[in-house]
């Protein structure tokens, strides 16, 4: 089983999730290049795509790696850590 998220943006093609921010709130990038990263948030009225820059992409994954290890979430870290890897170095 999988744990991954694509959806498909109108302009940029299939985007895949970085990880999940905040309470309906999840950070993805372009599928091929990962030069452009979206905070999506899934709203009443849709889905909104809002452009961050991969600075702001790399620190709102930075955040989410000190969340993931005060609360013991070690798998998930790991996981994380991995992406945030391969993305960002």
């Amino acid at each position: 089983m999988t744990n991954e998220t694509y959806i498909n943006h109108p302009n940029f093609g299939l985007l895949y999730r970085v990880c999940s921010v905040e309470n309906k709130q999840e950070l993805l990038t372009t599928l091929y290049a990962q030069r452009f990263f979206f905070l999506v948030t899934n709203e009443i009225g849709g889905i909104k795509f809002e452009p961050v820059s991969r600075s702001d992409a790399r620190l709102i994954v930075e955040v989410r790696l000190r969340q993931l290890r005060r609360n013991g979430q070690e798998a998930d870290y790991q996981k994380l850590q991995q992406v945030h890897k391969n993305t960002f170095q």
